[in-house]
């Protein structure tokens, strides 16, 4: 009878090997939506800082072109 405890203990050792690599699964997988999640804010967060980014640039141009008509006034004080 020492084989039956040897596949008995062998099937004991397997069920545990699959569970704890299960355990691993759900972990990298938990990883990788964190990952993913990261990834998409930092999409959304690229794009509206473009937006931001643009309105800036327009309001140095404006700042730039009121700044020249404000030295043409004053020269010719």
């Amino acid at each position: 009878m020492p084989i039956e405890e040897v596949v008995n203990e062998s099937a004991v050792v397997l069920t545990e090997a699959v569970l704890e690599m299960g355990r691993i699964a759900l972990g990298l997988q938990t990883l990788g939506m964190i990952i993913v999640f990261g990834i998409i804010f930092q999409a959304i967060t690229l794009f509206y800082n473009r937006k931001r980014r643009l309105a800036i640039y327009s309001i140095k141009d404006d700042l730039k072109r009121i700044e020249r008509k404000l030295d043409k006034f004053m020269k010719k004080k």
